[in-house]
């Protein structure tokens, strides 16, 4: 019978970029960023890695549809590498292979790896390009701006919410975010935000302001996995910091395709926290889950999402926006680094940073943006629209928790 893997990968070590806009590096030198910093961070030698999965999703931008890229740019000693893409979810999809391979026992040291460069493209948004003739069908007009716009419509019919009210609590996530990333010197928009500056911003996609999407940027981040017993072997006292679960859910066609969906949530997102949840033993996430990464690419998604992973009650998030529950001082901190907001959304690397910023406050390393009393954090990466998307959710924790 299945055991699911907690607390059978640990994670030696982790690295990130710098996001934003690095005109003066190829994505061959973000990856080398990344990666000096994660195998630095776990005290081994490259030679050491086993095996690879490399993250990146728009793999005509420069980069390539092999994990060949990322062999030569580390040069890696001919190991095993997997290219993985899946949507905007592909860094926890890379996340995900590497550590299955760790629990399955095959390998013993290997390394997730995600980047993308996004500005490379010359789009303002995520490039618009065809992606099959599904998406031709069905997606002939549609934007990420359009299709989460709806989602805020929906959502604020459903629970009777003026739209009003809905506007200051996704201000509030805004300004909330460019608080944290003002804290944080990897982010790319770092400058501070007020309510009248949100509210007042043009309209891109009607109620969604300027200030409620995410920006376009450059980066890559990187993970080292073993297994609990090598890392304690090999960082002897040390904090073990070690995976609970990791768990994808992928959209069937039902939203897309049927009326049974009241497009006011993310139906994957709450099936793979479920599953996550399971995995973990976590019973509570409220209480039991101390601060969140999740895939705030509008401030509606991360609103909704707050309910789809168990956060707020149905239809309570605004109240619990606007009391600060998910404040950097609040009970439950959500992005408090910044989130995709302000560190812009490198499709390949976004779920890694999550996972990066999970694991440097559980080390006590996150500097000014510090949590108090972390065991557990939560990562929730989204790929799709809200009617069809693949969800990844991730649970890391110390060893034991």
């Amino acid at each position: 019978m299945a055991s699911g893997i907690r607390d059978k990968v640990a994670i030696l070590g982790m690295g990130c970029t710098r996001f934003g806009e690095r005109w003066d590096c190829g994505p061959e030198d973000l990856m080398l960023e990344a990666f000096n910093e994660a195998i630095a961070d776990a005290g081994i030698e490259a030679g050491q890695i086993e095996a690879a999965w490399f993250g990146v999703c728009l793999e005509e931008n420069n980069v390539g549809k092999t994990a060949g890229p990322l062999a030569q740019a580390l040069r890696l000693p001919r190991i095993a590498a997997t290219r993985v893409e899946n949507a905007c979810a592909t860094g926890t999809e890379a996340l995900r292979g590497a550590a299955y391979a760790i629990a399955a026992g095959a390998y013993d040291i290997v390394l997730a790896l995600g980047v993308e460069k996004l500005k490379d493209t010359g789009y303002g948004g995520l490039p618009a390009r065809t992606r099959g003739v599904a998406n031709d069908l069905w997606l002939p007009n549609s934007t990420a701006p359009g299709a989460f716009a709806q989602l805020a419509s929906a959502y604020g019919a459903k629970h009777g919410i003026a739209m009003a009210d809905l506007r200051r609590a996704m201000a509030h996530i805004s300004i909330k975010s460019h608080s944290n990333a003002s804290l944080n010197p990897k982010a790319h928009l770092r400058n501070k935000i007020t309510e009248e500056d949100v509210l007042k911003a043009m309209t891109i996609a009607a109620p969604l302001g300027l200030y409620d999407c995410s920006g376009v940027s450059d980066g890559a981040a990187c993970a080292i996995l073993t297994t609990p017993e090598i890392a304690l072997a090999l960082k002897a006292n040390a904090e073990i910091v070690t995976v609970k679960a990791l768990e994808i859910s992928v959209s069937n066609g039902e939203e897309a395709s049927f009326n049974n969906w009241d497009g006011a949530n993310i139906a994957t997102a709450k099936t793979a926290a479920e599953r996550a949840y399971r995995a973990a033993g976590i019973n509570e996430p409220r209480s039991q889950i101390q601060m969140a990464e999740v895939h705030d690419c509008f401030s509606i998604t991360e609103a909704v999402l707050m309910e789809d992973l168990g956060f707020s009650a149905p239809g309570r998030v605004i109240h619990d926006v606007l009391d600060g529950v998910f404040d950097l001082d609040g009970a439950l901190p959500i992005v408090p680094d910044g989130g995709l907001k302000c560190f812009g959304h490198p499709i390949g690397a976004s779920g890694l940073r999550m996972v990066y910023e999970v694991y440097q406050q559980l080390h006590g390393r996150a500097g000014e943006r510090q949590l108090k009393n972390v065991d557990r954090g939560l990562t929730q990466n989204l790929g799709g629209h809200p009617h069809q998307n693949v969800s990844a959710v991730a649970i890391i924790g110390r060893a034991g928790a």
